[in-house]
């Protein structure tokens, strides 16, 4: 029998001939349409991980805090007392470079979903952002957008975005990364989870109307990037935040009642995805009759139904009997909910429309039994990466007191700060998070922009006034540049500085949820980049004992020029991690507090380098060398002693020294707490002044403490860790000076210029 389907038209629905095949065995015949656009979108790369599944199986789940694990729609750690975190991250990067605002906004609004579908009010969400060059004008249209976008829907929705990450390179010019974290306290006595169970229980619908919005989303996702990209602005969803917020109300009432068997967000794939997710996770089947789900928009068929990706929608799985309850409390929220289907015994799930089957699938063959590709790993490191590493410091002009002549031109280590501190991915992101409301529900405790990590108020919705002491430190981190170039330990360093950035503000770090960003797996390189990356973060999150309780992997972010060549992004492995405050009152800032009090280095045994820093990127224009490796050991101990100083009350402020080196993290300081330092460095003619001053290290964080406390923290550095720091100077009125053990000043800079260059640079380039 000959297949109703054109080779185009197959390939048209991202299934490959071989999937195609195994579509025909699987059924026993030949799809109908909507089947056929069913295994298109779930057999994409964004809903079955086929290629990613193998190496995402290596990850360490289990802890003692993990109460839930990957597989459901967040993950939950156990913070103590009661309280449990759900969270997720998630990514929206190609509806966000085709519609910019509405791809954003409709990430935020899907990663929401994830977070309240558990019966988890959201309390708090981050980002983490990447876009190609300022000085591109179609880069500068992209960026505004996405800020708007976020802005719009978190604001409307009435949640805090309180923090995250903003890096822009030449990398992601035509393929931004719009990755969306969101965390939520769990207000039901029970996790809610998406399996359905119990034959013969309604199957609700529940929220929004559906409409051909969104159509065939989760392929566009798992697609490169082309010219022809534009054309796919149906496959990017519209969001109502209003609604939204409606919805989480609705749902966590109906959550409370006990009435609710199952529930699942109608993100990628939609209809089509929740019925198949549900039913394969308990076991069970589902049918479903499109005749009965609320639409606003005529004349829709099976197809259309089921790849809709309208948003704003949920699938509940409700107890017998019950369901009128349920759809009452929807309709005091002015939504929509019906039942438009029931739990079958038969693990298929089935769809009708006007009075006929449009679509009968085993549920396995759609949301579990998909197909998985074991690809093999490259035998040696690829070339690109390999040249790279012949780098030297060597290759660098000679450095002189005063400074370094790059193309017969002097730059004094003066100006060289001042680029840095120019530059776009350190400079100051106040014209964005200004934009967002990160103090609604009045529980944030540090603004964006004045720690390493975001700290938030854990307070439930029972709590009396002034009872609440615990707080969750959140953060997103990764310097792709470094997982380019080496992705097992660039890798490794995201999850380090991730738990270095909530050691930075007393937490402790205890879960992660990750965002995978990288190229076409199909590309040998591609996929040693994505191998090598995944290896990293489950060493290091074995290291750290951070287990992984989920996220999201988005392959295939690469642009297909006019000629078919495609340009990958850098690999970009995002790390969300959460951390625990026992006591909000002990926390501490970046900035520095008061003048007179002393500055440390913790972890002077790392010793930096210019290999793949910024300093070398951004001054000389060279990406090449490796990125500093993590000493876990080192790491451990420099991060306990750090949160031990901050919870005893000696340490005032705190900074991991990150992109820049310890220059930028001492101008940063300085620009933070609007004072400024003195610093003596330790220096011999074996290393380079610009790798003392620019070299990037894992493992070091800069404090500063009151003098008072100065005998209590030394004894206590000494025995935590041993000769593993310095006291390297002090905290000053107005300006920078940075001086050699030879009491040579090397840089001076006073703190107005500093804060002009660092505070100015996006809104000069958004002008320009």
């Amino acid at each position: 029998m000959n297949a109703p389907f054109t080779p185009e038209e197959i390939a048209a629905e991202g299934i490959k001939p071989s999937e195609y095949e195994e579509i025909v065995k699987r059924l026993g015949r030949h799809p109908k349409k909507a089947e056929l656009g069913m295994f298109g979108v779930m057999w994409s790369e964004h809903c079955c991980y086929k290629n990613s599944r193998p190496l995402l199986k290596n990850f360490p789940t289990e802890g003692d805090r993990i109460l839930v694990g990957p597989g459901e729609n967040a993950g939950v750690v156990d913070l103590g007392d009661g309280l449990r975190l759900a969270f997720k991250i998630e990514s929206h990067n190609h509806p966000s470079a085709v519609e910019p605002f509405q791809g954003a906004a409709t990430g935020v609004g899907g990663i929401l979903r994830d977070i309240f579908t558990m019966g988890a009010r959201p309390i708090a969400s981050l980002n983490s952002l990447r876009f190609g060059d300022l000085e591109n004008a179609k880069t500068r249209r992209i960026f505004s957008g996405v800020v708007e976008g976020i802005s719009h829907y978190g604001n409307c929705v009435g949640v805090p975005t309180i923090g995250g990450e903003i890096y822009f390179n030449s990398a992601y010019n035509g393929n931004p990364l719009v990755n969306a974290m969101a965390l939520g306290l769990m207000e039901t006595k029970d996790i809610v989870k998406s399996g359905a169970s119990g034959i013969g229980n309604p199957v609700l619908y529940v929220g929004s109307t559906t409409g051909r919005d969104g159509m065939g989303g989760a392929s566009f996702a798992s697609a490169e990037l082309t010219d022809q990209s534009m054309d796919d602005r149906p496959a990017v969803q519209v969001g109502d935040p209003f609604l939204e917020k409606s919805l989480i109300e609705a749902c966590l009432e109906a959550f409370k009642t006990g009435a609710v068997v199952a529930a699942q967000d109608m993100g990628a794939a939609g209809i089509t995805c929740s019925t198949s997710e549900m039913a394969a996770n308990g076991g069970v089947g589902i049918e479903l009759d499109l005749d009965k789900i609320p639409v606003r928009e005529t004349g829709m068929v099976p197809y259309e139904y089921l790849l809709s990706e309208s948003q704003e929608r949920m699938l509940f799985v409700a107890q017998k009997g019950r369901e009128q309850e349920l759809i009452d409390i929807f309709h005091r929220w002015e939504l929509q909910a019906v039942v438009a289907g029931e739990v079958i015994e038969e693990p298929i799930v089935r769809i009708l429309f006007k009075g006929e089957i449009a679509a009968e699938i085993p549920a396995n063959a759609l949301a579990d039994n998909t197909p998985i590709y074991h690809r093999e790993l490259l035998e040696t490191p690829p070339e690109y990466a390999q040249n790279a590493w012949e780098w030297t410091e060597e290759n660098l002009p000679s450095c002189m007191g005063e400074g370094i002549e790059i193309k017969g031109e002097l730059k004094t280590w003066n100006d060289i700060l001042l680029t840095l501190l120019d530059t776009p991915s350190i400079a100051s992101k106040k014209w964005v998070y200004r934009q967002y409301d990160h103090q609604v529900q009045n529980n944030t405790v540090i603004l964006p922009g004045g720690a390493d990590a975001a700290v938030i108020r854990i307070r439930p919705i029972d709590a009396k006034p002034n009872t609440c002491k615990i707080g969750v430190a959140a953060t997103t981190d990764c310097n792709s540049r470094y997982v380019y170039l080496d992705p097992l330990e660039g890798a490794k360093a995201a999850v380090a500085e991730a738990a270095r950035n909530l050691s930075c503000v007393g937490a402790e770090p205890l879960a992660i949820t990750d965002n995978l960003n990288f190229g076409s797996p199909e590309n040998s390189i591609g996929y040693w980049q994505l191998a090598l990356a995944c290896k990293g973060i489950s060493e290091a999150c074995q290291e750290l004992k951070t287990p992984v309780t989920g996220g999201n992997v988005s392959l295939y972010n690469e642009t297909v020029d006019s000629d078919g060549n495609p340009t990958p992004i850098y690999p970009t492995p995002v790390i969300g991690m959460v951390g625990l405050i026992p006591d909000i009152t002990k926390i501490c800032g970046q900035g520095w507090q008061n003048e007179g009090d002393i500055i440390y280095l913790l972890g002077v045994d790392n010793k930096p380098s210019l290999g793949v820093s910024e300093y070398l990127a951004t001054v000389h224009n060279i990406v090449a060398g490796k990125p500093p490796k993590v000493d876990f050991n080192q790491e451990r101990l420099v991060q306990q002693t750090c949160r031990d100083g901050i919870r005893q009350g000696w340490i005032k402020s705190a900074h991991d020294c990150a992109e820049g080196g310890l220059t930028v993290a001492l101008a940063e300081c300085c620009i933070s707490g609007n004072l400024g330092a003195q610093i003596t460095l330790d220096f011999d003619n074996q290393m380079r002044l610009d790798t003392l001053l620019f070299g990037e290290v894992c493992g070091q964080i800069l404090v500063s403490i009151s003098p008072e406390n100065q005998q209590q923290w030394e004894s206590y550095l000494q025995e935590k860790l041993e000769n593993n720091w310095q006291k390297i100077g002090g905290v000053i009125s107005n300006k920078l000076d940075i001086e050699l053990s030879d009491k040579s000043l090397v840089i001076s800079v006073d703190l107005e210029t500093m804060i002009n260059n660092w505070s100015n640079a996006i809104e000069r380039r958004l002008k320009s």
